[in-house]
């Protein structure tokens, strides 16, 4: 075996762009002025943002590389959010405390990195551990607040509401109700989000929890229209409830690392 030159240590190969060295999680807001880009966009602007930050992207091998950057869940236009999630690897590893200082230089307007931390690399994927959204959603309260709730009521207690959705040309059909965890009429001070936005006098506002998971993702503009209500006035997202129950999450945060 060659040795190298006496008085020269050995020196680490650099880092490859396929290489995984370290997987964060980023925790981030949507406001008004971002909730016009879409899904694929908005992946690419954190791909992005992130490069000129200084940090290594790590990339699938292949003939098309893609950047090994994952989104929570899908999150509707329109739609503002304090608690979008997001997973990116990279090649090198980064300092976390100085992450966010960085990535937010390089954000467009009306989106803004809150946290970053250290997930196992051998964790399940983000989306497949999404299992329900939390939203807030101000709607128009002509009928006034009793028949609202009596409306929430029938819904929450119905076995089964058969539901159909038309997009374009295709129709789904499906239970809402499966959809739907729970519903409440809040106050207008009752946890308002980090936005700091309160509905108007002639806004009610309620608190949803909706499935989001491969069984199926509750939207809140349809359960708008379940309880016979007008469009929302405004829909924000402030949790995504995940899984962390698996043995990898438990080994992980036992042991600081994924045992097989």
């Amino acid at each position: 075996m060659n040795e190298p030159p006496s008085g020269q240590a050995d020196t680490p190969a650099p880092a490859q762009p396929s290489d995984k060295v370290q997987r964060l999680r980023l925790r981030f807001a949507r406001a008004p002025e971002a909730a016009s880009i879409g899904h694929l966009d908005l992946t690419r602007v954190w791909e992005r943002a992130i490069r000129e930050a200084g940090m290594r992207v790590s990339y699938s091998q292949g003939s098309r590389p893609q950047a090994r950057l994952t989104l929570a869940a899908g999150l509707p236009m329109g739609v503002t959010s304090e608690a979008e999630l997001l997973d990116v690897v990279l090649a090198a590893h980064v300092d976390t405390a100085k992450a966010i200082a960085r990535i937010n230089a390089q954000l467009p307007a009306g989106l803004t990195l809150i946290d970053v931390w250290e997930v196992g690399m051998g964790l399940p994927s983000l989306p497949s551990s999404v299992r329900w959204s939390d939203y807030l959603v101000d709607v128009s309260a002509v009928s006034g607040e009793p028949a609202l709730q009596r409306a929430v009521d029938a819904l929450i207690a119905a076995a089964q509401l058969p539901w159909e959705d038309t997009r374009g040309e295709k129709t789904r059909h499906y239970d809402l109700r499966a959809l739907v965890q729970e519903i409440h009429i809040v106050g207008p001070d009752s946890d308002a989000g980090d936005d700091g936005s309160v509905p108007c006098a002639e806004t009610v506002r309620l608190s949803m929890r909706l499935r989001c998971d491969p069984r199926g993702v509750g939207r809140p503009d349809q359960v708008v229209k379940a309880l016979g209500l007008s469009e929302a006035q405004r829909i924000h997202r402030r949790r995504l409830v995940l899984n962390e129950v698996s043995p990898a999450h438990d080994a992980w945060r036992r042991r600081g690392r994924f045992v097989q």
